[in-house]
């Protein structure tokens, strides 16, 4: 197990976890929240690949749209 912070809480996941694994873990709809880990801004479609560290700072949130 790693150590890493999500919004703020202290958490553990599994050491190989990928940034999809935990979003999937936190949300029923994973496509609906955006991501950054460290302040970086890490897209959808990148995070399958961004395998989480020990001391990682993830921040999920809903991405506001509009016009």
């Amino acid at each position: 197990m790693i150590a890493i912070t999500v919004n703020g809480q202290a958490r553990e996941v599994a050491e190989g976890s990928t940034l999809a694994d935990l979003v999937a873990q936190l949300a029923a709809s994973p496509q609906a929240l955006a991501t950054a880990v460290n302040g970086d801004f890490v897209a959808r479609d990148l995070r399958a690949a961004h395998l989480l560290k020990p001391g990682d700072q993830v921040f999920t949130f809903q991405p506001i749209t509009g016009g």
